[in-house]
């Protein structure tokens, strides 16, 4: 074998930008997520946007109980997301055990390790997304079971919604909610919507929702706003995006609301 060269240091160090990429979104998703990266993969990154994800432990069945749980996690979840760097924003994604915890738990917990970064939850983007509409009367639908769902509608009313109708689906894993395919979440979204409904919420980040959304508005003929649909629209407006995607459905044409 030949001798290796010598390895030289450059004398000049190269010039730096400020950061690789203008904004940062970070994510905290569950363990068993297979939907959340690649939904904000595909409404959020891009060349302005970075997406930046850590995993917490979450563990089958789907149950308030099991929700629960994961609120210790949020901190450390949060502060290996970029540590020491700040966010401009930070996505708690999981919409069940948000309504169970409290959007204002989750975000004393976020900010524990983030200080001062804009906290969302899909539950709490739904809400504005609705709100963008002008929505009062709604219809819910999600995979969860009974017992799971009534914690999500009791989130929605609180926040002055009159629910018309709710359907729940009786899943326990999210796993294999994730597994339900964009056509039959059309056709449910037809069966679900009540003809007095202003629109229809889609719930759970594990659905692959977003892919439907435009065919789920055209079979109900109002708009659906959807858990990760309405978390990245909302996190691109915090980003200063306000680029209009019809794609990904009418929420993603809108502005955000003032809370």
């Amino acid at each position: 074998m030949k001798p290796l060269p010598e390895i030289q240091v450059h004398p000049a160090r190269p010039a730096l930008d400020d950061r690789p990429l203008e904004r940062r979104v970070g994510l905290i998703i569950l363990a068993t997520d297979h939907t959340t990266e690649p939904d904000f993969r595909r409404m959020v990154a891009g060349e302005r946007i970075g997406v930046y994800v850590a995993r917490i432990p979450y563990a089958n069945p789907t149950t308030p109980q099991n929700l629960r749980k994961m609120q210790p996690a949020l901190t450390a979840g949060a502060a290996l997301i970029l540590p020491d760097e700040t966010l401009d924003a930070i996505c708690y994604s999981c919409t069940s055990a948000s309504v169970v915890i409290g959007d204002g738990e989750i975000e004393a917990a976020i900010q524990a390790a983030k200080p001062g970064v804009a906290v969302l939850t899909p539950p709490m983007a739904g809400v504005r997304g609705l709100n963008a509409f002008g929505a009062r009367r709604i219809s819910i639908l999600t995979p969860y079971t009974v017992e799971t769902s009534r914690p999500m509608a009791a989130y929605f009313a609180t926040k002055g919604f009159e629910i018309a109708s709710f359907t729940c689906l009786g899943f326990e894993d999210d796993r294999e909610m994730a597994r339900i395919t964009p056509a039959a979440l059309v056709d449910l979204a037809r069966q679900a919507t009540d003809a007095q409904a202003d629109a229809l919420f889609v719930s759970c980040t594990a659905l692959r929702a977003a892919l439907a959304v435009t065919w789920m508005e055209q079979a109900i003929d109002r708009p659906v706003v959807t858990s990760n649909q309405a978390s990245a629209w909302n996190c691109l407006r915090l980003c200063g995006d306000e680029t209009v995607h019809p794609e990904f459905g009418r929420l993603m044409t809108l502005p955000l609301p003032r809370d």
